[in-house]
């Protein structure tokens, strides 16, 4: 099952390189979803056992950030039929078959027990994103993906520094001389304290940075500002949600070396610092898509905040995973939904979004709200979690903190998102043949009710699986 998961997408993805029309092309996604939303499903009823010599197996955290990327996967590839319709003009080969080996990659990071190969398949989310965000083969475009690819081969160098220097504290008498995170956790207490260190600060820096948390953020609102809708909520919800869990391994291991302290504090503190970035620059923001990266980067510092206090905040972190990557596709294929149809991202052109789009418009500001934790949505459980868990622990200074950065994050987003939604159009507004379809507005409506049933309820298999994935770092 596990190596069908990663290898399927990678198949379908040389498919679609080979095959000479669009139409079919188009639909290898929509079946690379459906058969891949069924075997993460069945991951949940029955878990197989660690496969390829122990290197892929399924735990709680993985199954999380699997479960959301597959999710947002199938919605995205519906969503692509009417988006890659809408260009015809455009040679959509590289853009399906790069989608397909990106889900590849997310699926194998998702799965992987191996610090090694966990680095390779980030690496590859990486190398497959870059080419899809040249998709509108324009100078602002290429100059977004070339940061992009650097910046975050940067990370990734980094990433592998650190995953050599976890390799070398565990290479002592006593220690693995293996980089399987089975081993590495049970032989926690023998690994080399300084060489420990030094390995989660880069790797925190590394991963971090395909995060997206601040100071190492600065690919984010290029990228995401030139992205596609679609591909856009792959990045916020799928890449760095394993982006996260790679973090997450890190602290998993300085946990069983009795080093949690030492890598929950500067967890929390850059969690702190990209909640503020991204409240500074949210405010006055004009660009829709720049917008939305900058809630990325505040959702980010919400993860590394909840994981960074321990405790019984730390279950509303890996609960937020699910919640954020979801909304997120709300977001980003409303704003794209916006984007054609006014021809810009600017709120100096998009005017009254709710008449052009009656569907398109009041998704945007329904995603706004979720994504600032409004309720009913899901955001809102998870964020309550997170603000709740650091009160009773204790931690009531930091409680309030992230408390007033919501409440400053909401005024900044709402003026801006509030301004592209409410108004009149007004009779010069371009393109009115972009509207709202089934294909291109279905899909986040679906998105949007699967945040709206979360806030409502929480399935019990979620919970247990978010407290079962808080454990392993000491939640």
């Amino acid at each position: 099952m596990l190596p069908l998961l990663v290898l399927g997408p990678l198949l379908l993805a040389a498919l679609a390189a080979a095959l000479p029309g669009g139409r079919w092309r188009r639909r290898l996604l929509v079946a690379g979803a459906l058969l891949h939303l069924p075997g993460v499903a069945a991951l949940w009823l029955r878990p197989p056992p660690p496969t390829a010599g122990g290197w892929l197996g399924v735990d709680a955290a993985g199954l999380l950030a699997l479960s959301t990327t597959s999710a947002l996967f199938l919605a995205c590839a519906v969503y692509a039929q009417g988006y890659l319709a809408a260009h015809p003009e455009r040679d959509d080969r590289i853009f399906v078959s790069g989608l397909l080996a990106v889900l590849s990659a997310l699926t194998a990071a998702a799965l992987s027990r191996h610090l090694g190969l966990l680095w390779v398949v980030v690496e590859l989310t990486t190398l497959g994103t870059a080419p899809l965000l040249y998709f509108r083969h324009d100078g602002r475009s290429l100059e977004a993906a070339w940061k992009y690819l650097m910046v975050g081969s940067l990370g990734i160098a980094l990433a592998l520094l650190g995953t050599f220097f976890l390799a070398l504290s565990a290479s002592g008498p006593g220690g693995p001389r293996s980089l399987l995170l089975p081993d590495l956790v049970a032989a926690g207490p023998s690994l080399s304290r300084p060489w420990l260190r030094g390995a989660f600060v880069l790797l925190l820096a590394g991963y971090g940075t395909k995060m997206g948390l601040a100071p190492f953020h600065a690919w984010k609102p290029d990228a995401y500002g030139e992205a596609p809708g679609v591909l856009g909520a792959l990045l916020a919800g799928g890449v760095t949600s394993v982006a996260f869990l790679a973090v997450v391994r890190a602290v998993q291991i300085c946990q069983a070396a009795g080093e949690g302290a030492f890598a929950r504090a500067p967890l929390l503190g850059l969690g702190l610092l990209s909640m503020g970035v991204a409240a500074i620059f949210m405010a006055g923001q004009r660009d829709l898509k720049r917008l939305l990266a900058y809630s990325s980067v505040e959702h980010m510092g919400l993860l590394a905040v909840g994981v960074g206090l321990g405790g019984a905040a730390v279950s509303g972190a890996f609960l937020h995973v699910v919640n954020n990557g979801l909304t997120k596709g709300v977001l980003f294929l409303a704003a794209g939904n916006v984007h054609r149809a006014f021809g810009s991202k600017h709120v100096d052109v998009v005017r009254g979004a709710a008449r052009r789009l009656p569907v398109s418009g009041p998704l945007l500001l329904a995603g706004f709200l979720a994504a600032t934790g409004s309720p009913p949505f899901a955001p809102f459980q998870s964020e309550f979690a997170i603000v709740a868990g650091a009160i009773h622990d204790g931690h009531g200074a930091v409680a309030a903190a992230v408390l007033a950065l919501l409440a400053v994050i909401f005024v900044a987003m709402g003026a801006t998102v509030l301004r592209a939604v409410q108004g009149d159009p007004g009779e010069g507004a371009p393109r009115p043949e972009f509207g709202d379809r089934l294909l291109t507005a279905g899909p986040p409506v679906a998105l949007l009710l699967a945040v709206l049933l979360l806030g409502l309820w929480v399935p019990r298999a979620l919970a247990a699986l978010a407290t079962a994935a808080a454990a392993t770092v000491g939640g």
